[in-house]
Formats: structure tokens, sequence, C-alpha cells
């Protein structure tokens, strides 16, 4: 227990300070200025959506673009989605909802530029599906270059780890916590995490060792109809809330430039914390940035880079600038028409920023544990009291949403993994590490247990994925601006100019090794 609490303060030391005001500015000033260098390909979202409905026979890949769209989708829309929107309300306060969205926006700029260059520049493995992403642009943009291959090395190392994060623990910790707060409240039952671990981990194996066609195959039958699920339950919620809607909208303004406190008379969020964390949830649900969502749509059946750039950079309104934003106005709308949910909320506000007084004051009426409730800080907490407004149907909607959101970020980070595992350690490495990916997920499902050490690996393993996250922008980062001038000139031709049905004929050269 001391040892991992030790590791766990490292971790989190690191998270605070690489989720600084230089990374913040790394991301966000890299969103604003591709959407500035492509011309604001924002405006060809309507395209965008079109494309990703239609299937192109004259191209090469693995899978279609909707496939490979919706392969991104499933590991980008998660838990990010929902308890990653309500970690950032209490941690950064609703302030970091705007953040969120708004570098949502700006960011689906950045997710063309980085899809569009792991199209480009990608190659063919030794089973003849698509490798793509970061390294292999930087490898064959700056052939012979030795600062390019180590930042390749670098980008595929961080994501190798942070599949293990985002990808394994995190998800399976948060769906087996779902699962306990409904079905084990006292969180001590050792047996049920077991079981629902062993589950997770066949029903990903049974799809991860098919490879990228068994994954889209899954994926695309899954994604939409989970999303539209958990849209719905939300439509509900809001309904019943519809008199605090508008009021909610305005406080998530309010609070992201103001340090004011959304309910009762304690100290409100920093606004630097609500840029924080609304930054740091936002590339956790989109994925704008971390060069993650390109490794998927490298394998898609594309005529030329720009379609498929154009297609993946989608997943961004839809998981940012449609779901997250349901969620949050969900969240706050919540917490301001539900005394209990406003209560503990105000709580958790006083004993983030710190005000004594207020925290002294509800832990007389609401009791210490009240105060002090790691999984709300966590946001599981906000999450099911949210949904449990909704009489019989809301948890339902919680766990299945949950489940199924979970598992397909289970299957898409796998395949991320996959890729740059070949990447690094060629075709020898991906049974391995698809056999370590699986002990991850059952690691993470015994870390949901509420005694013991489960609180502290529930809290280690999202601050681990926050720092892996951060660690997979850079590298990637790098690889845009280096090849800005690449992306500029490429989508002047396919997109401004109108020669989107163009046939990219370069042939894409195949690595046996891998």
């Amino acid at each position: 227990m001391e040892t991992i609490t030790a590791i766990h303060g490292v971790i989190s030391a690191v998270d605070g300070w690489l989720w600084g005001l230089p990374l913040i500015i790394v991301l966000v000033g890299t969103h604003l200025y591709m959407t500035v260098r492509t011309g604001f390909i924002q405006r060809k979202l309507l395209t965008g959506i079109k494309l990703s409905l239609a299937k192109d026979s004259q191209a090469e890949g693995n899978v279609s673009q909707f496939g490979a769209l919706t392969t991104a989708l499933s590991a980008t829309i998660g838990t990010g989605n929902i308890v990653g929107v309500a970690t950032a309300v209490v941690s950064g306060g609703v302030g970091a909802i705007f953040w969120m969205w708004i570098i949502g926006v700006f960011g689906i700029a950045t997710k063309y530029a980085e899809t569009f260059i792991s199209v480009k520049y990608r190659v063919r493995d030794h089973a003849g599906d698509m490798l793509g992403g970061a390294m292999y642009a930087l490898e064959r943009g700056f052939p012979g270059k030795k600062w390019a291959k180590v930042v390749a090395i670098l980008f595929a190392l961080f994501a190798t780890l942070a599949s293990f994060g985002i990808g394994g623990i995190a998800q399976s910790n948060s769906v087996v916590g779902i699962a306990q707060h409904y079905f084990d409240p006292d969180g001590t039952n050792m047996v049920m995490s077991v079981i629902f671990g062993i589950v997770l981990v066949v029903a990903v194996a049974l799809v991860i060792f098919g490879g990228i066609r068994g994954i889209a195959n899954v994926c695309e039958k899954l994604v939409p109809f989970m999303a539209l699920f958990y849209v719905l339950g939300c439509a509900v919620i809001l309904v019943m809330n519809a008199s605090h809607v508008f009021e909610a909208i305005k406080w998530i303004v309010v609070c992201a430039f103001t340090p004011k406190a959304m309910v009762g008379g304690g100290a409100g969020f920093a606004v630097a914390s609500a840029l924080r964390f609304g930054a740091a949830r936002g590339l956790f649900s989109n994925e704008s940035g971390m060069g993650s969502a390109p490794l998927a749509a490298a394998n898609a059946t594309t005529r030329n880079p720009a379609r498929q750039a154009l297609v993946s950079m989608t997943g961004t309104l839809w998981d940012t600038v449609v779901i997250c934003a349901i969620t949050g106005i969900t969240l706050v709308s919540s917490i301001l028409a539900n005394p209990d949910l406003s209560a503990m909320y105000q709580a958790t506000n006083a004993l983030a920023v710190g005000d004594s007084a207020t925290m002294a004051a509800m832990a007389g009426s609401l009791g210490s544990e009240s105060v002090l409730l790691t999984g709300f800080t966590k946001g599981l907490e906000l999450t099911t009291g949210v949904f449990d407004q909704i009489p019989i149907l809301g948890p339902i909607i919680l766990v299945v949403g949950m489940i199924s959101f979970s598992y397909t970020t289970l299957l898409g980070w796998s395949w991320y993994g996959n890729r740059v595992v070949a990447y690094l350690f060629g075709k020898k490495g991906i049974r391995p590490y698809q056999i370590l990916f699986l002990c991850f997920v059952f690691f993470g499902a015994l870390g949901a247990v509420g005694v013991g050490i489960g609180p502290e690996i529930t809290s280690l393993a999202w601050d681990f994925s926050d720092v892996m996250n951060g660690l997979m922008v850079v590298p990637n980062v790098i690889a845009i601006w280096a090849l800005t001038r690449v992306i500029v000139r490429d989508t002047r031709h396919y997109v401004w100019d109108d020669n989107l049905d163009e046939v990219d004929d370069e042939p894409i050269p195949t690595l046996s090794d891998k």
C-alpha cells in the first residue's frame, strides 16, 4: 500500500506539472494554428459527414471510411464523455465544460492535420494491414533524419504506455466501479470484481485477436447505437430539468471566466483550474492532438489523405462538441435542480478549493464521508446521482452506456497499442502485447473495489492516463508542425481546389518485418 501511495504521489506531481500552462499553450496553440493554416477546415464538416457514409471503391485500405471512423470513435466516445466530464466539473468547476467545448471546436483542425499525415505516409505490414501514425509520418516525411527517428520512437513508446492506462486500466476500472455502485454499494465484494474482470477480458480477447476487421465490424454496429442510447438518456434528464437548462448554460460560461461558486456561498474554482481540467479532460475525451485516432484512420479505404482526414475530424465534432456538451449541460442542470446533488457538489467544491468554512458546514449537515467522497471527486458519484433521477431506467441507461462505452474503448485502444508495438518491436511483439493488455484490463477491474488499495488504484489509473496522454501530445505536435507545409499544400489541392475525387497513386511501401 505504501509503495502504491508513493508511486501515485510521484505520478500525481508529474500530472500537475505536465498539464500546467506550457502544455495547454502547446495544445491550444496547435489547434488555433492549424485552424488558420488549413483555411478553417471546420467549414468542411458537412462534407466530412457525407464522406463518412460513402463507400470508396477506388481506393486501398483494410476497412471502410466509416469503419475507421467508428473504430476511432470507439476509443474516444468512452468514459471521458461520462465520468471524464464529471471529473472535470468536480476538479475544475463547471467552467471546465466551456473550455472542453471550445478546445473541441478548434481541435477539429488538429484532428484533420494529424490524420492527413498518417494516411499520406502510411505503410503495409506483413499481413497487408495498413500502418500509420506520427511515427511513420516522421520517418517517411524526414528520411534519414535522426531527430525524426527519436521523436517517432518516443511517440510509439508513450502511446504503448497510454494504451495500458486510458485504454486498459481506466476503462475496466470505470465499468466495474459503476457496477459496484448498484450491485455492491459497500464496494467490498472482490468476487464480483474478479467475475466482471474475467468477463471483460474474454469479451475483449474474442475481438482483438481477429485484427482490425473484427474490431471495425463490432464498432460499426455498436458505436452508433451506444451513442444514440446515451444521448436519449441525457435528453430525458434535460426535459426533467427544463427550467434549469438555460441557467446551467449561463453558469458554464460565467464560471469559465470568473472564479464564482455556482451553488452556495463558498469559494469558486480559479479560472486556471477550469482551463486546465477542461483541456485535460477535453483531450481525454476527443484525443485531438494526441495522435491516437490516426492510428486507426490509416486503415481506411480512401482514395487520398484529405478524404479520410475530413471524415476523421467529424469524430471530434460528435465526441466533444455534441456528446460532451450534452453531458455537461445535463450534469450542471441536475446539480441546480436536485438539492442532494447540489449539496454534494458544494462539499466537493469546498474540498477542492480549500474552503474550510464551507467544508465544516457541509460536514455538519452531510457527514464527513460526504465531504471526503473519493468516488465523487472522480466524477462517479455525480454521474450516478444524475442518472438516478430517472426512475428505474436511469441506472439501466448509465450501466449499459458505461459498459458499452468502456468496451469499445478497450477495443479501439488495443488496436492503437497493436500498431505502435508493431513499429517498436515488429510483428513478434504483437501477441505478447495483446496478452499484457488483457492483464491490465483485469488489474483495472480489481482496482474498483472500494476498500484497501482500490481507491488508490482508481486515482492512480486516471492520473497515469493523464500523464501518458500529455506525453503523447509532444511528439505528435512536433510531427504536425514539421509537416505543416505538406498539409497546407495538399489541403489546398484536394479540398479547396475541389479535387477530393482524385486518386493518390503514390505506392504504399510494405514492411514485412512489421
